[in-house]
């Protein structure tokens, strides 16, 4: 099985459409086998899940992620972990040993706000809705 976990400097990244980084574990029973880190070339929200199949990513654990990124996850047949924060490393530990704390209803609040002329406040974030 492979795990992948949005990563930033050993820690669960908190935007899965902004992650530059995962740690993608290699996992045999209850033991991680391998741990590596990539790079995501600039892939964006809805390339991610892509990215992940094609690294032949069984899991993803990672902090908010917005409707869209979860229904590309699970069409590409990846089972998502979200609202976990802290260290990557343990969050994969947790979940083999059945303890990982996930929210399973995680929704990143800044993809429900309005896109109406006046009072946009999108910002830089590339929500897609323009």
């Amino acid at each position: 099985m492979k795990i992948a976990v949005t990563y930033q400097m050993g820690q669960i990244f908190q935007h899965f459409g902004h992650t530059s980084q995962f740690k993608i574990y290699e996992v045999n029973g209850d033991t991680v086998v391998s741990a590596r880190v990539v790079d995501t070339n600039g892939s964006g929200h809805g390339a991610l899940a892509g990215f992940l199949k094609d690294n032949d990513v069984d899991v993803l654990i990672c902090g908010g992620i917005g409707g869209g990124a979860q229904t590309a996850l699970t069409e590409a047949g990846i089972k998502l972990y979200g609202g976990v924060t802290g260290s990557a490393d343990a969050a994969v530990v947790a979940f083999i040993s059945n303890s990982l704390k996930y929210n399973p209803d995680v929704h990143c609040d800044h993809h429900d706000h309005e896109h109406g002329d006046e009072g946009h406040t999108c910002g830089e974030h590339g929500c897609g809705k323009h």
